[in-house]
């Protein structure tokens, strides 16, 4: 059963049939659970506007098969150190999905997105993620969050959209087709990985799924490598580190960790905020401006977080 249900079950049982220590293990694992995915969601606001400095240098094939290996070569320690079991053939499958769905899928189709859209613009898209995750949550990881929970994602999500589109005049319809790419693969792999960390543990599935991608991703940084990499600003090889350290690895570890503890619909929710976080990012690393009205769309977009959460 879900633990974010179990919580508000737990809620709307009469207090005397209530078991205290059960509800208190409960209620924790659900704040626990929503810490984590809140950090998840800070590390990964800053993936866009470090892809969109990183391919000012890079080609995206280049970088997103480069932090792959670089982020695979961080895992492989992690699991080592640790000597954590290797995931039985049943899991393969699973990984193999979340493999291509945060390894190669998302960091590639937005890096190709960004050469044609602003940093600004691709956040439009990320409103999006919350929706792709629940369903595929449904789909995939067993949620069935209740129809209030639907109303309050499409509109925490309309907000988001309506707002970032105000941000940026810049459009380009390659580079919307491949955001819309890029966050179902992403969606799809959240949940995904949900399901494997309550099995496996969170870091434990984004560091396998590394592993598994790391052969292939080998072979496309050898192939796609430039002659060379002299000359490339700092700000080109910090965001590169950025992408493969925080993005691809670190930021996992508490993200599944959140949605494994605090269902996948209800956390998922959390992506709402990741537009404006990216934005000041945006903001501050790339000049673009922020509109006064943010302060006012993000309050409503908590009160739609918060309202979704209720319902998971």
């Amino acid at each position: 059963m879900d633990i974010s249900y179990g919580f508000v079950s737990a809620l709307a049982i009469p207090h005397k049939l209530q078991n205290p220590k059960r509800d208190i293990a409960v209620m924790n694992s659900s704040f626990s659970g929503w810490g984590s995915g809140l950090l998840g969601v800070l590390i990964f606001s800053g993936s866009l506007p470090a892809t969109r400095v990183a391919v000012g240098g890079l080609e995206p094939f280049f970088l997103t098969s480069v932090r792959a290996v670089i982020a695979a070569a961080l895992a492989l320690v992690l699991l080592t150190l640790f000597k954590q079991k290797r995931p039985s053939r049943r899991d393969l499958r699973s990984l193999g999905i979340v493999a291509l769905g945060v390894v190669v899928g998302f960091p590639l189709l937005t890096a190709l997105a960004l050469q044609h859209i602003t940093a600004a613009h691709s956040i439009v898209f990320i409103g999006l993620l919350p929706l792709a995750t629940a369903a595929f949550g449904v789909l995939r990881g067993g949620d069935c969050p209740r129809l209030l929970f639907w109303v309050f994602s499409v509109l925490g999500s309309s907000a988001v959209v309506g707002f970032a589109l105000t941000q940026s005049a810049e459009a380009s319809l390659i580079g919307d087709m491949f955001m819309v790419a890029a966050v179902v693969a992403c969606g799809l792999g959240y949940a995904e990985g949900a399901v494997l960390s309550r099995r496996l543990g969170g870091w434990q599935v984004i560091c396998w799924a590394l592993i598994l991608a790391f052969p292939l991703m080998a072979v496309f940084a050898t192939v796609t490598r430039p002659e060379t990499l002299a000359g490339l600003k700092i700000s080109v090889w910090l965001s590169l580190g950025y992408v493969s350290v925080f993005s691809m690895l670190v930021g996992f570890v508490f993200w599944y960790r959140g949605l494994a503890l605090g269902g996948t619909a209800g956390v998922g929710q959390l992506q709402l905020l990741q537009p404006f976080f990216g934005l000041i990012l945006a903001a501050m690393l790339l000049a673009e401006p922020i509109a006064p009205s943010m302060i006012g769309v993000t309050i409503f977009v908590v009160v739609c977080v918060a309202g979704a959460k209720r319902f998971a």
